[in-house]
């Protein structure tokens, strides 16, 4: 469910965490995690592309106004004057769901031009979490280097790849399991994710019997 109006105001009592969504392919991963976000503890800063409205309608049947609807805070994507493109404004970090690899590279060189790469910038230099879920395939060796120098720097590196140990039945448990798994580095817990080793996996993975003649 969408949050209730009031975004300007914002609620300081609640750790902060942004989200970013640039034009990559994969428009989805930013508008559920957004909405997985919704009955969490925490305040969403989101910070959305022109290049990533386009892809969401072209990919799915939502509009901007819905995914503003989730968040607690809207930043325009030219306002770097906004809270977020500051290290004194504090939070738990960003996520970039999907992740271009121009702002990849925008992120990685320092050379930003958006509130949604200056905030990334922000993030790794005050050393907080920043995870970039990389959507691009296949990969040259300039996209693998650039790469590195983020690791390096201290961001995460999470392409959304399918978990298919957890036997996911739909595009929908796929996109979940990548994003709560995604959360889980901030110590978030969305629910939903299967995880090796409990017990709701383990009875995913037993061997199903075939049935006996006669059964149905």
């Amino acid at each position: 469910m969408p949050r209730k109006p009031g975004h300007a105001q914002g609620h300081p009592e609640r750790p902060r965490l942004i989200v970013g969504i640039s034009g990559a392919s994969g428009a989805i991963y930013g508008a559920r995690l957004l909405e997985l976000l919704v009955p969490l503890p925490v305040e969403t800063h989101l910070v959305m592309s022109r290049s990533a409205e386009l892809t969401l309608a072209l990919e799915t049947d939502l509009k901007p106004a819905d995914l503003q609807a989730r968040a607690d805070v809207v930043h325009k994507i030219g306002d770097l004057a906004a809270s977020i493109s500051s290290g004194s404004f504090p939070t738990l970090g960003m996520i970039v769901a999907p992740c271009s690899i121009r702002s990849m590279a925008e992120i990685a060189t320092g050379a930003t031009t958006t509130l949604l790469t200056r905030a990334a910038d922000v993030t790794l230099k005050e050393r907080r979490r920043l995870v970039l879920l990389v959507r691009e395939t296949p990969l040259h060796t300039g996209h693998l280097r650039t790469m590195t120098a983020l690791s390096e720097m201290g961001a995460v590196i999470a392409p959304p790849v399918p978990a298919f140990y957890a036997r996911p039945q739909s595009l929908a448990e796929m996109i979940d399991q990548t994003l709560g798994r995604v959360l889980d580095l901030f110590s978030l817990e969305a629910g939903g994710v299967k995880r090796w080793g409990e017990p709701s996996a383990e009875k995913d993975r037993r061997p199903r019997s075939k049935p006996r003649r006669g059964e149905v």
